[in-house]
């Protein structure tokens, strides 16, 4: 790990890697990117679902996706007013940077669930969603650990 800045604050130590605050800022933007390309994809499988008239949120896969991007995007509210490196009020809040992580795991998690749920409701095919699910296995460690 390569340092860059060791400050104090209060009795504690500040230690931000080389890197850290460009790495932060791309964080925040690719999150934020990605989230309005879901909510897009939420609007168009809701209006595809007005024009063939079906109903809207009644499969456990539709309410886990719709739970995965409302707390997608209150963690994204809060760490990009909150957690912002130029102009957030906390942070330095090592609590709330860390449920921030915790709960982005969280979302990434549900997400997970929320894809092979759909898959599910299209195949019962073991070799599809084993196929569909490994990539998922194989990054689990890099992804929310």
């Amino acid at each position: 790990m390569t340092l860059g800045f060791v400050g104090m604050m209060g009795n504690a130590a500040i230690i931000k890697k080389l890197g850290g605050y460009s790495n932060t800022k791309m964080h925040g933007n690719l999150s934020m990117a990605g989230l309005f390309t879901a909510l897009a994809g939420l609007y168009v499988i809701y209006q595809n679902k007005n024009n063939i008239g079906k109903d809207h949120f009644t499969s456990n896969h539709s309410i886990a996706g719709l739970t995965t991007l409302i707390g997608c995007a209150m963690i994204g509210i809060a760490g990009g007013t909150l957690l912002h490196p130029d102009f957030g009020v906390a942070k330095t809040n090592k609590t709330l940077r860390k449920m921030h992580k915790l709960g982005g795991r969280c979302m990434v998690a549900l997400g997970w669930f929320t894809c092979y749920s759909g898959l599910s409701q299209l195949t019962s095919s073991g070799w599809v969603i084993g196929f569909y699910m490994l990539p998922l296995f194989l990054t689990l460690p890099f992804t929310l650990t």
